[in-house]
């Protein structure tokens, strides 16, 4: 196992591991090297430096053999042995001097005691009794001054390379292995050693082909197969997984992931081989492995052609621009380069921050910026009329679970009545289709939100066939990333050091990326014709307990060691697995693998009309029972969970860190 540097790891290992088995040997032999430099140093001061063969045989090595054993055994009672190095403070610079002063006392005493002995004894001194030259006493108080400096120096010295040079090395150049010993693995390395050697310093390669095992790329040996990996990585000490798989799926690294759980790895991703062409490939570009990149899910292939005969040239009206979804519906957009694309949202900043990110990104684009309630029907009739637009995609909604179980009334409001108003809108002033975008919650629904969502379903399912107005509803859950899901909550909780809170170990959802959802959306709006109700493939729904794992993994942490996982108990209104499929008997196919038809029943469109009529008029009521009870009457499969305020505060992270701060956001 070769290095770049040309030392082999295994013998730096063996090195490292004789030193930390024999750390007190070493210690030990370090402080009597370091007595006989000062006793020795003492020696040429009082002599500056003169006559060295005079004194070195007859009185520095006898000398010598008195003060290092009294030095060692003083020392040692002292415990100087057993204090860390790197760590030396002022406390034990003042040990350092009580140990040398002791020394240094019992030396001279025992010096002048023996040498006392000897010459009663025999008539004549023990050292020098032939010499011309005599001791210098001062050699004492030399010697008990360069004892102290000496330790104290490496002490310190040591410490400073340790937080000065070793650290700012180690920060700089970190232990990686790189999984795949194919062409993308060789560029990686071979960029490493051309311009990042400092950076990383890369002990082996991996591989599952057993023709590449104990090959060697650059010097540096492919050590075994990803079933290694663990072993490898704690014999070693690797710090960094880097990925370079030449077709790297989420399923490859996935499993890369959940082989390592437990151990403090950083995981680093390559780009594709098709940007390794031509040495193309900088070290910068090696990103972190994101949880989307576990997510198990083929890119998306739409039909662009369609979605560009919807949007290109057009006048595009999003609703809940400023949202997650909303958001990135207008990037989408964008790409498709409409005529004007008009933003309305409520919340200011949001409407701000991608107002200026479109102009930022797009030079040619015409963005028609608007602030206003989707519940304000003066507002959304003006911005409508004034703008005129043909599509509208409508984004805007209250979308948290727990938090629309305390306030009903306005789930009603802005999930129904703001949907009602827009889509009565559209229907006035000609718009060719409007595009709703709902949630998997509105299936068989449990909680108010996911009833409300379901209402707003109903009320443009039926419009459909009451004007020119196409209207479309797009089904998808859980969406990484978008404010307020569990991912940035456990990232949040992740970089607070813990604990991850999950509701129930058996929890499941569907999930998506922001781009893949937004993307879906786009091509089923330009698939409707009108009245259907689409539904996204989610791909297998996943536990959330799982994502917590892979999170404080891909953090570089352990899982119950370094971050506690906790479960507090299902929230109100949640159920343990939402139901969204386009595999089944209520689903049919369409051309796209990834988006089918929800089949549903015939509605009587009055019925539905009196309902969100009997629901405005509650709605503002302190009555939660009588909310819950008219929803019912809309949504006969609405079977509800009953909390109050009081059992909500009971349950662990049920609502968010402040009633005050949620926005509405894109379901």
């Amino acid at each position: 196992m070769i290095d770049p540097q040309g030392e082999t790891g295994s013998r730096r290992e063996d090195r490292n591991g004789w030193i930390v088995r024999h750390r007190l040997a070493v210690t030990v032999l370090t402080y009597a090297l370091i007595f006989i430099i000062a006793l020795f140093g003492a020696f040429a001061l009082a002599d500056n430096f003169h006559r060295f063969a005079k004194w070195f045989v007859p009185l520095f090595i006898p000398l010598a053999l008195l003060a290092v054993p009294i030095k060692l055994a003083i020392f040692g009672r002292r415990r100087q042995f057993r204090g860390a190095w790197r760590y030396v403070g002022l406390y034990d610079l003042i040990g350092v001097g009580m140990a040398s002063l002791e020394s240094s006392f019992v030396f001279v005493l025992s010096y002048f005691v023996i040498e006392n002995v000897w010459s009663r004894v025999f008539g004549h001194s023990l050292i020098d009794r032939d010499l011309t030259y005599q001791l210098r006493q001062s050699v004492f108080l030399l010697d008990w001054a360069a004892t102290i400096g000496l330790v104290s120096l490496c002490r310190v010295g040591i410490r400073l390379y340790h937080e000065e040079i070793y650290a700012e090395r180690v920060e700089k150049q970190a232990r990686a292995l790189i999984v795949g010993a194919g062409d993308a693995g060789e560029a990686v390395l071979r960029e490493i050693l051309r311009t990042s050697r400092e950076r990383y310093e890369v002990v082996g390669f991996l591989d599952d082909r057993s023709t590449q095992l104990h090959r060697t790329i650059h010097g540096v040996e492919v050590l075994g197969t990803l079933k290694d990996i663990k072993t490898i990585c704690d014999r070693l000490r690797v710090h960094d997984i880097l990925i370079a798989l030449p077709k790297t799926t989420p399923r490859e690294i996935r499993r890369v992931v959940e082989i390592c759980e437990g151990h403090n790895l950083r995981f680093r991703i390559v780009p594709g081989l098709s940007e390794l062409i031509d040495g193309r490939l900088q070290v910068s570009q090696l990103r972190d492995v994101d949880i989307e990149d576990l997510l198990g899910r083929d890119p998306v292939e739409l039909d662009l052609a369609s979605i560009a005969a919807q949007i290109s040239g057009k006048r595009i009206l999003v609703t809940g621009a400023g949202g997650s979804i909303g958001s990135e519906m207008c990037r989408q957009i964008a790409r498709f380069k409409p005529k004007r694309l008009i933003l309305l949202e409520q919340a200011e900043n949001n409407l701000f921050e991608i107002d200026r990110e479109l102009r930022r990104t797009f030079d040619d684009l015409k963005v028609i910026p608007y602030v206003g309630d989707i519940c304000d029907a003066a507002r959304v009739k003006f911005v409508i009329e004034r703008e005129q637009p043909i599509t509208i995609f409508h984004a805007a909604a209250h979308k948290h679970v727990p938090m629309m179980e305390i306030n009903p009334g306005e789930a009603i409001k802005n999930n129904i009545v703001g949907t009602r108003t827009v889509a009565d809108a559209a229907i006035e002033n000609g718009v060719a289709k409007m595009v709703m975008i709902s949630t998997d919650k509105a299936v068989n629904p449990t909680s108010i939100m996911g009833c409300t969502k379901r209402v707003a379903e109903l009320y443009v399912q039926q419009l459909s066939t009451r004007g020119k107005t196409q209207f479309v509803t797009v089904r998808f859950g859980n969406v990484l990333g978008s404010s307020g899901s569990v991912v940035p909550i456990f990232r949040n909780q992740i970089a607070r050091g813990g604990p991850i809170t999950v509701t129930h170990p058996d929890m499941m959802r569907f999930f998506m990326t922001i781009p893949e959802a937004a993307q879906l959306v786009l091509q089923a709006g330009a698939m409707g014709t009108g009245g259907e109700i689409y539904v996204l493939d989610m791909g297998d729904p996943i536990k959330i307990v799982d994502l917590a794992r892979d999170m404080i993994t891909l953090s570089g942490l352990r899982p119950d060691a370094d971050i506690e996982i906790q479960f507090t108990g299902p929230r109100p209104g949640e159920k343990l697995i939402e139901e969204l499929a386009i595999a089944g008997e209520n689903v049919s196919r369409t051309k796209h693998a990834k988006i089918g038809i929800w089949k549903h029943r015939p509605e009587d469109f009055d019925r539905i009309c009196s309902g969100i009529a009997r629901l405005v008029a509650v709605a503002d009521l302190d009555n939660p029972e009588a909310i819950r009870g008219q929803l019912k009457d809309v949504v006969p499969e609405y079977h509800e969970e009953e909390f109050t305020i009081a059992q909500l505060a009971e349950v662990p992270d049920a609502l968010p860190p402040s009633l005050t701060q949620p926005a509405p956001d894109a379901s």
